[in-house]
């Protein structure tokens, strides 16, 4: 039996680990996990006024999440961005 592989075009899915599928995604204050490390900070403007946005990546599976601290909006909160290779 073969085995069918990927392309090289084809992107390979990301999977993420337990905590960040854990971390609840577009909910202002849900709680990140201890493995997630902070990079940079910036300032991004929204209809209400601007809003920092913190990027962190986290140690076990290489996920690159957004926290965006907006508070006019529930909404805002973790966002992932992609995995650090890919």
């Amino acid at each position: 039996m073969t085995q069918d592989l990927p392309t090289p075009t084809e992107p390979t899915p990301h999977t993420l680990c337990e905590p960040c599928a854990g971390i609840q995604r577009n909910w202002r204050r849900a709680p990140g996990h201890a493995e997630l490390v902070q990079r940079k900070n910036r300032r991004e403007e929204r209809p209400n006024g601007p809003v920092t946005v913190t990027r962190y990546l986290c140690d076990h599976c290489g996920t690159v999440w957004d926290y965006e601290n907006d508070k006019t909006n529930q909404h805002a909160g973790w966002s992932v961005v992609g995995p650090l290779n890919g």
